[in-house]
């Protein structure tokens, strides 16, 4: 029940302590979300005859108390094919935003690579600034796609445990750039990760994955994921021991009103043709 004007506690009531963690909390009202983009280190791969640099990007929320560090490794090559790929969309839009040109010498040195790390950063906040770039499926791209080929393939090969590593990063990404993508995002991943649950023996972690999907996949008319999600559900829900009824009505309707077109494909077999 709210409190009347002469019930509120007055500043003189309030403790110093209290006092600042209201100040922080309308503070942290006003302030605008963002992404912030960092990369702290670097450093020198050397393979056989060849050697290049990886660029630790790490990804941040601002506007919002953001504790989980989470970050992903990057080459110059990466951003190269990302920026020429944003070109054949948005070529006036970037007009003005400069990718850090490739160097013929001198990459290696620790001048010319702290250089490039902070050019690089100063880049992905200058493309993130454009609406329609942060908006567009390329975006996220740069920082999950490698990382969903190597999930889906340990998954293919049947280890899962590596598999779910990889895939909570990429799962944690996505998250952050949730406020400018479509939920559709995370659909991929988390019935990747259902899948991997389920064959992991953790029925659990598995029907909580498959949920989280479904409704991404309801709003969006994504008929395949949504069937599939919804068979797996009703079976780690008998398996569970919980309530399958409307799950089961669900999918039955679903398919009934398809007459056919939605196939009787596992979630599996539709996650194991991702990304390939």
């Amino acid at each position: 029940m709210a409190l009347a004007p002469d019930e509120l506690p007055s500043c003189s009531s309030l403790t110093t302590k209290e006092l600042q963690q209201n100040w922080r909390a309308e503070k942290q009202r006003d302030r605008p979300v963002r992404l912030l983009f960092e990369i702290p280190s670097t450093r020198i791969i050397e393979h056989n005859l060849s050697k290049h640099v990886v660029y630790d990007v790490v990804l941040m929320r601002s506007g919002s108390f953001d504790s989980r560090r989470v970050s992903v490794e990057r080459r110059y090559s990466d951003f190269s094919r990302f920026h020429h790929k944003l070109l054949e969309d948005f070529k006036e839009e970037l007009e003005e935003v400069v990718l850090p040109r490739k160097l013929l010498t001198g990459n290696f040195s620790p001048e010319i690579i702290s250089e490039r790390r902070l050019a690089l950063q100063d880049y992905l906040a200058q493309v993130y600034s454009i609406r329609c770039v942060r908006h567009s499926p390329l975006f996220p791209k740069l920082f999950t796609e490698q990382e969903q080929r190597r999930g889906h393939s340990l998954l293919r090969a049947g280890q899962f445990q590596l598999a779910v590593e990889q895939l909570q990063t990429v799962l944690e990404i996505e998250e952050k750039l949730l406020p400018w993508q479509k939920p559709t995002l995370i659909v991929p991943t988390l019935s990747a990760l259902a899948v991997c649950y389920r064959d992991l023996e953790e029925p659990e972690q598995a029907f909580a994955a498959a949920q989280r999907a479904l409704p991404a996949a309801r709003r969006y008319g994504l008929k395949l994921p949504r069937a599939a999600l919804l068979d797996l559900l009703v079976d780690l829900g008998y398996q569970l021991g919980r309530p399958v009824a409307q799950i089961q009505e669900e999918l039955t309707v679903l398919r009934d009103a398809e007459r056919g077109e939605v196939s009787s494909r596992s979630l599996k077999e539709l996650v194991v043709q991702e990304f390939i």
